[in-house]
C-alpha cells in the first residue's frame, strides 16, 4: 500500500511541474534588458535560463539610479560581467533591440 501511495504521489508531482510560458531560447547569445523588483535595471547577453526565470547574463551592465529619485535612471553605468539573476526578482525581460508582440497565452483562441 505504501509503495502504491508513493507512486501516485510521484505521478501527481510530475503532472504539476510548471512550464514556463516564455520561450527565451531564441534570445540565447543575444543582448537583453532586465528590470528587477526594487527598480534596478541591467542588460547583458543571455547565456542561460531555467523555468523559474533564473537568468545567466554575460557582459552585464547595471544602469545606475539617481540618488535623489530612485525611480530615475542616470547616464552612469556599472560593469558587472557574468551574473546570475534570481528569477523571483525579475519583473521584465525584453530584447535590447526592441520588443516583439506575442499573443496572450492566457486567452483561449476562438475558432472563427
Amino acid at each position: 500500500l505504501l509503495n502504491t501511495t508513493c507512486r501516485c504521489f510521484l505521478q501527481d508531482k510530475e503532472k504539476k511541474k510548471k512550464e514556463s510560458i516564455f520561450d527565451l531560447s531564441k534570445y540565447i547569445d543575444k543582448p537583453i534588458r532586465v528590470k528587477f523588483q526594487g527598480g534596478r535595471e541591467a542588460s547583458g547577453v543571455l547565456k542561460g535560463f531555467d523555468p523559474l526565470l533564473n537568468l545567466v547574463l554575460d557582459g552585464t551592465i547595471e544602469y545606475m539610479r539617481d540618488p535623489d529619485d530612485q525611480l530615475k535612471l542616470t547616464e552612469d553605468t556599472r560593469q558587472l560581467g557574468l551574473v546570475v539573476c534570481r528569477g523571483t526578482s525579475v519583473v521584465l525581460i525584453c530584447p535590447q533591440d526592441g520588443m516583439e508582440a506575442i499573443p496572450n497565452p492566457f486567452i483561449q483562441q476562438q475558432d472563427g
